[in-house]
């Protein structure tokens, strides 16, 4: 789940129930493999990143609404009209819950740099370029659960932690899609309100009595920010990936994939798989359990985010985006 100022590319996942955030193959970002930018290129022993780069383009004055997803709008202005949540949060989220998170995450994992790891430097360093933002720190941590998330501390540099395991699982611009993702959330200033979501619901439920009533009164529409700021950092990672069936197949990975399968994986049947889940949900009694299944995760289903990103990538919007940015190599140039 999710721990403070964070944001991640999980699959559904149930109510959060620990401040480890927890990278879930059910709740994240599933892309699918890409074309554009890096050349075909199987993640492990002895390949090496070739970046081509040339069908690029970067994003000189993207701004955040450019791409923000409507819902996370919506649901933005529906938190902040709540009285009184930034100070609950601030209360639930003091210095030292903030250096606990920060150390426990520093202490155990490799900062990335361009002396160590430099191939994944790289591919941080150019997906923030493509969205026209700082790019953070970068860490690498060992886990056996896929898993990215990024951690806001106020008045320090975000940072973003990715497991050995996603690492594995994603082909090197999968794993650039990824890191836009994490972006995104910075890009959108989903921090402090990522770390509110969480921070609240969790620290809220062990108050006794009154905590307990705020936790539950806005834990739904908790959940229903997080899940809309998905779809926005979905959009990010198109952006920086530049194909959408790049982020389709991560979605599509971290919902059922090892690196053994990975590349039996068909992204267009799992387009068609999210198409039956449509309408399969469509009548009453499926739209109701659809609601039910859906209202109490921190991330939408899979399925409907790759439908979601499948049906931006073919929108007027998105193609407007294309049209008035940069060529990365004209940029470098300039």
């Amino acid at each position: 789940m999710a721990s403070v100022p964070l944001s991640s590319l999980c699959l559904p996942q149930g109510k959060l129930s620990s401040l480890g955030f927890s990278y879930r193959i059910s709740d994240h970002l599933r892309f699918a493999s890409a074309s554009i930018g890096f050349s075909s290129i199987k993640k492990n022993r002895g390949f090496r990143v070739s970046v081509c780069r040339a069908a690029a383009v970067v994003f000189r004055d993207l701004d955040a609404d450019d791409f923000r997803h409507p819902l996370d709008k919506q649901n933005t202005l529906l938190l902040r009209a709540i009285p009184g949540l930034n100070e609950i949060g601030k209360a639930l989220l003091g210095a030292m819950t903030e250096q606990i998170m920060l150390l426990e995450n520093i202490g155990t994992s490799v900062l990335v740099s361009k002396n160590q790891l430099s191939e994944l430097h790289q591919l941080m360093t150019e997906a923030a370029e493509i969205l026209n933002l700082e790019a953070p720190d970068l860490y690498v941590r060992q886990s056996p659960v896929p898993n990215a998330y990024t951690l806001a501390i106020s008045g320090k540099k975000p940072f973003v932690v990715i497991h050995t395991s996603i690492v594995e699982l994603l082909t090197r611009k999968e794993l650039q899609a990824v890191l836009a993702h994490e972006l995104g959330h910075l890009k959108c200033d989903h921090g402090v309100w990522l770390t509110f979501a969480n921070i609240l619901t969790l620290g809220a439920y062990n108050v006794p009595g009154l905590g307990r009533l705020i936790a539950q009164s806005l834990e739904e529409q908790l959940f229903g920010w997080l899940r809309a700021a998905e779809l926005t950092c979905d959009r990010a990672a198109l952006l920086v990936a530049q194909d959408p069936k790049v982020v389709i197949s991560v979605l599509m990975k971290l919902a059922g994939g090892s690196p053994s399968v990975a590349d039996q994986l068909n992204v267009d049947a799992f387009l068609e798989q999210a198409r039956s889940y449509d309408r399969a949900s469509s009548s009453p009694v499926g739209w109701y359990i659809r609601n039910a299944q859906t209202r109490q995760l921190s991330h939408p289903l899979p399925v409907l985010r790759a439908r979601e990103i499948d049906e931006w990538s073919r929108s007027q919007e998105y193609k407007s985006l294309l049209k008035r940015a940069m060529k990365m190599n004209a940029v470098q140039n300039f």
